[in-house]
């Protein structure tokens, strides 16, 4: 009898083999890293950007994010590929291949930036939860700082990953927003290749805002070390005998649809605030909230709720990716054990640095210091430290010496020049307003 029960079940379990292994080859089943990072760009503060822009300047905006997508898809590529290739993440292979003073400048700044973006986000979020839910924003941004702490500290890395995955649809709801109001598609068209735009001061700092939100050093950080993460103990591709390009098309394939699909979400963003606040004559947004409260009235309550669900979802991922980003270089730039993976009791320093982060920018909500003035300080380090830190990540995907054989191809170096070349232009504007 089980010996007839085994033969019935063993062609059962080879397709049922096949179709696991046909599971692991479809490409959503490849995503991970790269998807995270991407939808972590739209985070509640980045949200806020996009709204002032569709807002203020209508269909005018459209054209920055199809200029975005090749250069923060080139960047972010040579930051995965940096951590797959070595095994180690950006800040360890600085800190090898640079003077200590480059890690230091780069990893100060890096902290001082990611936790003025984490209070600014927490402080969306509770904003947001209040007029959902009416519960008090200050309760709200609690109870969210609470929950990514739990999460990261002591969920392992494989199982916390998983609910990120399922966090990145809440990108969606923007592209719903699209159903529920009128969108005029010839002109959007038109639009996106050919803006209607006067050159100015208020242009140019809209611009440069855009650029500065969507092309961030936290990024880069996360990637190349949630690459390490994924690697789950096998060696770096410097160490195998035969690396698969298998591997390497899982990384181009992870990078750039993450990528893409954050920045389409981007556009969605700007096209429905310029389509409703723009078109009835609403032209300031400062904060995402206010933009998903001044959709209410003019695209109904569904348009509201799904905006709003969006900076909810998003904000849970942005939250620990920019505390998480942080705890990286800061360990790998003091040889401390790190890793989402590790238990809380052996890498101490590391989710020492994820907690001190998010509580500061829980902190900052009860002084008097407005959240926007804590993005506007944000964006203003980021500029700083942009781009000494993509010469830097340029100069190291380039090398032989770090990369081996392995070095990012001319055409993703080319591009990361050029995204260089923007941002560097984009700072002095921040910086330097005319």
């Amino acid at each position: 009898m089980n010996v007839d029960q085994n033969i019935k079940e063993a062609p059962v379990s080879a397709k049922l083999r096949g179709l696991i292994g046909r599971l692991r080859e479809h490409p959503l089943a490849r995503v991970g890293p790269g998807l995270i990072t991407g939808v972590a760009d739209d985070d509640p503060s980045g949200i806020a950007t996009y709204s002032q822009a569709g807002a203020q300047f209508g269909l005018n905006m459209l054209w920055t994010m199809p200029l975005c997508f090749p250069l923060m898809a080139a960047v972010q590529s040579m930051c995965g590929r940096i951590g797959r290739v070595t095994g180690k993440g950006l800040a360890a292979n600085i800190k090898a291949s640079f003077p200590p003073v480059v890690l230091r400048f780069v990893v100060v700044l890096l902290l001082a930036a990611n936790t003025l973006n984490i209070a600014a986000d927490i402080a969306a979020m509770g904003e947001v939860a209040e007029l959902v839910t009416g519960v008090n924003r200050h309760l709200a941004t609690l109870f969210f700082t609470l929950a990514t702490l739990v999460l990261q500290v002591f969920v392992p890395y494989h199982r916390y990953v998983s609910f990120l995955k399922w966090l990145t649809l809440s990108l969606l709801a923007y592209a719903a927003v699209l159903f529920t109001v009128h969108v005029p598609w010839s002109e959007v068209a038109l639009r996106t290749v050919w803006p209607k735009l006067t050159l100015n001061a208020d242009t140019a700092t809209v611009a440069v805002a855009i650029f500065g939100t969507t092309i961030s050093p936290y990024l880069f950080f996360w990637q190349a070390s949630e690459e390490v993460e994924e690697m789950k103990g096998a060696r770096s591709l410097l160490e195998e005998a035969t690396p698969s390009e298998r591997e390497f098309r899982r990384l181009r394939w992870d990078t750039w649809s993450g990528m893409f699909y954050s920045d389409l979400t981007s556009y969605f963003i700007i096209l429905a605030t310029a389509a409703t606040l723009n078109a009835a004559g609403v032209t300031n947004i400062e904060t995402a909230a206010q933009a998903a409260s001044a959709l209410r009235p003019l695209a109904g309550d569904l348009a509201f709720v799904l905006f709003a669900a969006g900076i909810l979802g998003v904000g849970l991922i942005g939250v620990p990716v920019l505390a998480g980003s942080a705890a990286y270089a800061l360990a790998e730039a003091m040889g401390w054990q790190e890793g989402l993976e590790l238990k809380a009791s052996d890498a101490r320093g590391f989710y020492g640095v994820i907690a001190v982060s998010v509580l500061a920018g829980l902190a900052i909500q009860y002084l008097p210091i407005s959240p926007m003035k804590a993005l506007f300080w944000s964006a203003v380090i980021n500029g700083v430290v942009a781009v000494p830190l993509m010469v830097v990540v340029i100069l190291l995907a380039s090398s032989r010496s770090v990369m081996g054989p392995f070095t990012s191809s001319r055409p993703i170096i080319i591009l990361g020049w050029i995204a260089t070349a923007l941002m560097a232009g984009a700072s002095i504007m921040m910086l330097f307003p005319s």
